[in-house]
């Protein structure tokens, strides 16, 4: 089953000081070779797309619980953690405004020294980065974009937006979902209401919307520009008016001549085509609601742990040796373990048992 989710997370400015990003890429390592040693790399891919508990290992990196940057930094310290690790049998790439528009070419040169293909990977990054941008019209504008792989092409997504109207920023979680275009997002976690109004164009219960929506790319522009001119015209209902409020039906027709020329036969097709963002679907759904009939959807597809404090002191400072102590205990074990020591793994997996709640 595909898991992903959401998380909103106040904006914060600032960065992790040297000292501590260098300790934050080192347990990353530690941690996500302890991962891949013991479950292989379904088990990381699934942890990294649950966003409780990819807010947890943030947490336990040392970073502000309640921060935005959370997301950015400890994707980042993955990424540096394992750059240096070619057997890893897992590549990171993407990452923060510019780098995040890097990804394609980051995994078509990773793909290229390991043999794989790249193409469909490369497809998958943009076309969840296009769902979350578009097709979840939810006020949160994407700026990072990390994309996780291994070489049998299983993938994951981390992603954020943010919301500068309200100060809030929200994540986005994907694990190779079988559809891009019916709930790709099925765990929820974060705020309710962040954002005061939602188009969710991939939501289950819009399946014929987006059909009709589909139908109509494959129709000349003309068609949608009418109905979407006559619609402006008339008194429509609230939520109708603030999404046609900047729609300009002259601007759209281009738009739309792109996808009439690609013939989309589904709408991940109508995902896929360039220049078709959230204004185009948007009136494509409109047209499909209003004229045939075929309602799409408002639904808003949207905790922690503390080990070793935060940057900003909260909930406390940064315990620099207990931080380092943990790094060395981690990495002694995964040592051992790939020695075929396992006993110390063993052990600490029994406490975890006997520790948890009945």
């Amino acid at each position: 089953m595909a898991r992903t989710g959401y998380a909103d997370l106040p904006l914060h400015s600032g960065r992790a000081p040297r000292w501590l990003f260098e300790r934050m890429t080192a347990l990353a390592r530690e941690m996500a070779l302890a991962m891949l040693t013991d479950e292989g790399a379904d088990g990381l891919l699934r942890r990294l797309a649950d966003p409780i508990w990819f807010q947890a290992f943030g947490c336990v990196l040392g970073f502000d619980w309640h921060s935005s940057g959370l997301t950015t930094t400890a994707c980042a310290a993955l990424k540096e953690g394992l750059r240096g690790v070619p057997d890893a049998g897992l590549v990171i790439a993407g990452g923060k405004g510019r780098t995040s528009r890097r990804t394609p070419q980051e995994i078509e040169g990773a793909c290229w020294s390991s043999g794989v293909d790249a193409a469909p990977l490369v497809l998958a990054s943009r076309l969840s980065a296009k769902v979350d941008s578009a097709a979840v019209q939810d006020g949160f504008q994407v700026y990072h974009h990390t994309f996780v792989f291994a070489n049998d092409g299983r993938w994951a997504v981390i992603q954020q937006g943010m919301c500068e109207a309200n100060g809030m920023a929200r994540r986005y979680h994907w694990l190779h979902p079988p559809r891009f275009d019916s709930d790709p997002h099925a765990a929820i976690s974060g705020t309710v209401g962040a954002s005061q109004e939602v188009l969710n164009l991939v939501a289950a219960e819009a399946e014929r919307n987006r059909e009709v929506s589909t139908a109509l790319a494959r129709e000349e522009p003309n068609v949608v520009v009418h109905d979407l001119r006559r619609m402006r015209a008339l008194a429509m209902p609230r939520r109708h008016q603030v999404r046609l409020s900047d729609v300009d039906p002259n601007r759209l027709e281009r738009i739309l001549l792109h996808a009439y020329e690609a013939q989309p036969n589904s709408y991940t097709d109508l995902l896929a085509v360039p220049g078709v963002g959230a204004k185009a679907l948007r009136a494509l759904s409109l047209v499909a609601e209003l004229t045939y009939g075929e309602p799409t959807s408002v639904r808003d597809p949207v905790s922690y742990s503390f080990a070793h404090g935060g940057k900003d002191g909260t909930p406390f400072p940064v315990d620099r040796a207990t931080y380092d102590a943990t790094i060395e205990s981690v990495e002694r074990a995964v040592a051992e373990a790939r020695l075929g020591r396992n006993d110390k793994v063993e052990a600490l997996r029994r406490l975890a048992r006997l520790s948890a709640p009945a």
